[in-house]
């Protein structure tokens, strides 16, 4: 949902009404935070940065480029979208039909300009002459315009729970930037350091959740991490591996025989932030094929602004405007008829054997099945589908 420069108070009913209409019952708002002048300036002496703008865009007018959301300066609702009082009106909107506020947080790194610089030193990782650390993963070089928080470090922790408790106040879930970041494992190889005996997130979680017993937490996660990150306090987790099977046409059906409790705590999705639009990846058929796996399997369904209406254009997070694209009447009828029927899908999931490249499962009597191939297969066509009710 593009705000356009209007608070979160602005938004009209008929937005809300709409979301609401498709059987969403929650709504993840990125980017509310209050974004670095700092950062913003390190990225626009990025070329490869302003040539993703100019690409996106066409023609860049002043005021498009607004900052990275994933660079933060303070948890503090932006100015700009109404403040902590346009994000609560927001809050009130949402509960009033039925569904919940999802926001962001970053454990990992924030801007440069942050005030722990000054007033928390001790929560960052430094080099041997003091300076702070760029943020970074380990298989790629340093993110520009971000500091890198220190995992083991007893100072963060302290800070972190601060910050979860605050911001959980004013939301109803979080999705975690890159959760898996933060697992000493990962952390340890990646800067060198020592773990302690302690994982980041398991004390953390417990003392949040103790606060909010109710707040959901989603870790972004990657690199087979889903359940580790799961057994150490989130509740849902990034399903990558299913993304990644379908774009590669891969074992979707292998990918299903882990247990339930495994599966009903994933986050399906053929479409986010990070990846190419689903309209520029799939063909047609194809992408209401992975619609259907993405919006039928057990676990939390993500569906990306945009993805309704067939946008093929991907918009660098720095970005405060879209382009103008055409809708694509087909796509987003579909989805209006996909999302109510798999929002219905009731009782024990399980799976059912079906010849390849036939995949398929029930909701108790409620079959479904798709056929994941160019060819005909089981009297379904090529990319074609099968759904209860249908």
């Amino acid at each position: 949902m593009w705000l356009r420069g209007h608070s979160l108070a602005d938004v009209p009913a008929r937005r809300w009404d709409a979301i609401a209409a498709l059987g969403v019952d929650a709504v993840w708002l990125m980017g509310v935070w209050e974004r670095s002048p700092a950062g913003l300036k390190i990225a626009l002496g990025e070329p490869g940065l302003v040539a993703s703008f100019a690409e996106a865009l066409g023609e860049v007018r002043e005021g498009d480029v607004i900052g990275s959301p994933y660079c933060v300066r303070r948890y503090v609702v932006d100015e700009r979208f109404g403040g902590r009082a346009g994000l609560a009106h927001a809050r009130r909107e949402l509960a009033a039909r039925g569904m919940k506020l999802i926001l962001d947080y970053v454990p990992n790194h924030v801007a440069p300009d942050h005030p722990w610089v000054d007033e928390r030193p001790g929560v960052f990782v430094r080099g041997a002459d003091g300076t702070i650390k760029r943020g970074k993963d380990p298989y790629f070089p340093p993110w520009p315009d971000v500091i890198q928080l220190n995992a083991f470090s007893p100072e963060l922790r302290e800070a972190a729970a601060e910050t979860l408790i605050d911001i959980g106040a004013q939301c109803d879930g979080l999705r975690v930037d890159m959760a898996m970041l933060m697992v000493n494992e990962v952390f340890a190889r990646t800067w060198g350091l020592e773990a302690p005996a302690e994982e980041f997130w398991p004390a953390l979680i417990a003392r949040v959740k103790w606060t909010h017993p109710e707040l959901l937490l989603i870790a972004e996660a990657y690199w087979d991490m889903e359940w580790t990150l799961q057994q150490q306090g989130f509740d849902y987790c990034y399903d990558k591996r299913l993304y990644d099977r379908l774009v590669e046409r891969g074992d979707v059906a292998g990918h299903l025989v882990a247990g339930l409790d495994y599966q009903e705590r994933l986050v399906r999705f053929i479409e986010n932030h990070d990846e190419p639009r689903a309209a520029s990846v799939f063909g047609p058929e194809q992408a209401r094929a992975a619609a259907v796996v993405m919006s039928t399997l057990p676990g939390a369904r993500l569906y990306h602004d945009g993805q309704l209406s067939g946008r093929r254009k991907h918009i660098p997070v720095f970005l405060g405007r879209a382009p103008d694209e055409p809708v694509d009447a087909e796509l987003r009828a579909f989805y209006a008829w996909l999302l109510p029927r798999a929002a219905g899908l009731r009782g024990a999931w399980r799976r059912v054997d079906a010849e390849p490249p036939l995949v398929s499962w029930a909701w108790d009597d409620d079959v479904v099945v798709v056929n994941l191939s160019d060819t005909p297969a089981g009297g379904l066509e090529p990319w074609g589908f099968n759904l209860p009710f249908g």
